[in-house]
């Protein structure tokens, strides 16, 4: 299959080169706005600040003793990511045999509304604003806000590029879904991996290695759907902006994307899931924000039903390995081998049989 994807791509080979074209472009022109959009942050303030961390039970937790010398590194990469991403999508379009259509225009949607949502979020942070009220965005409200906006995405998945089944590995089949169950299915997706992703965003580097080398069995897998044309460009140019990112991201930081691009690019793997129809490779291509999400969760958990004990010395995991006394490069590097080892057995269980 990946010698079909570097060989055809479902494309002509000069298509391919547009690709690898565009995703160098992208990451040059990324690269030369970097450093005056770190220094246009400084000027607006949007920078990390430092506020007790505590349970959801009031108790402090150790991350301000891990994390606080990070105080004062810009945050807010997210918005140059996205707008570079989006300048370089219309571009494409508007100047090739690419025409705009619902694949891009959901992609483009996803991005959009969860980025939106998560710079609001960043805004709340950035400038100590109370969270109070609907207006505030406790947690329950972001999630009521993004199964929202996941319902609306599922439903022109559903409606207007015709997405109503399951593929089932292994056994190659498709569990055909009606409207209502796809769309519930589509929601749980999209905000899961949002949050995962979200989740994951803690250490320098760590967030945005995985997500590219998610992006590489995700670019293979795309390239035998009917909808892998515009797939493969989206995934080309978000691999182009994010290489720059992550030089100035990997520790010690000094650009942190934020929730503005967390929760973009976390909604964004989701819905590509969705459109490749590869969910359930997706939970092992992502096994490593699957297992972060889980840890949370599984905090919460012990929290609630055994009386506020610990399962971890803080959560997500790659805290818990931090405050063992591993060194934040360390966890970093050793959760990116993890990464690797889930991408390969994504790509397996996606392919097997075929």
């Amino acid at each position: 299959m990946l010698l079909d994807f570097v060989v055809n791509l479902k494309q002509p080979k000069k298509m391919l080169y547009k690709l690898l074209a565009v995703l160098l472009t992208s990451a040059l022109f990324t690269g030369a706005l970097i450093v005056p959009f770190i220094n246009l942050l400084y000027w607006l303030r949007f920078r990390t600040p430092v506020y007790p961390s505590r349970d959801f039970l009031g108790r402090k937790t150790k991350f301000n003793e891990l994390h606080s010398h990070k105080k004062g590194t810009p945050t807010g990469g997210g918005i140059l990511l996205i707008l570079s991403a989006f300048l370089f999508l219309a571009l494409f379009y508007g100047f090739t045999q690419y025409r705009f259509n619902w694949t891009s225009n959901i992609l483009f949607l996803t991005m959009f509304l969860f980025g939106l949502l998560g710079l609001y979020d960043d805004i709340q942070k950035f400038f100590g604003f109370t969270k109070k009220g609907v207006w505030g965005f406790r947690a329950r409200y972001k999630i009521l806000l993004q199964a929202i906006f996941g319902a609306v995405v599922g439903w022109l998945l559903y409606s207007q590029m015709g997405l109503h089944s399951v593929f089932i590995p292994f056994v190659q089949s498709q569990l055909i879904l009606p409207a209502w169950i796809y769309i519930s299915f589509a929601v749980l997706v999209i905000v899961a991996s949002t949050n995962a992703f979200n989740i994951t965003d803690g250490l320098d580097g760590l967030s945005t290695g995985l997500l590219l080398i998610a992006l590489v069995p995700f670019w293979v897998l795309t390239s035998s759907t009917s909808f892998g044309a515009d797939l493969s460009l989206f995934i080309a140019v978000i691999f182009g902006v994010m290489l720059p990112y992550l030089y100035f991201n990997i520790h010690p930081a000094r650009l942190f994307m934020g929730d503005t691009g967390a929760l973009a690019l976390g909604a964004m793997l989701g819905v590509m899931a969705l459109m490749s129809n590869q969910v359930v490779a997706w939970i092992f291509v992502g096994g490593v924000f699957v297992v972060e999400a889980s840890s949370t969760l599984i905090q919460w958990g012990s929290f609630l039903f055994r009386h506020g004990k610990k399962v971890f010395l803080i959560a997500p995991l790659h805290h818990h390995f931090e405050a063992l006394g591993w060194d934040e490069t360390k966890v970093t590097m050793r959760f990116w081998l993890a990464g690797i080892l889930f991408a390969l057995l994504g790509l397996f269980v996606a392919t097997f049989g075929r």
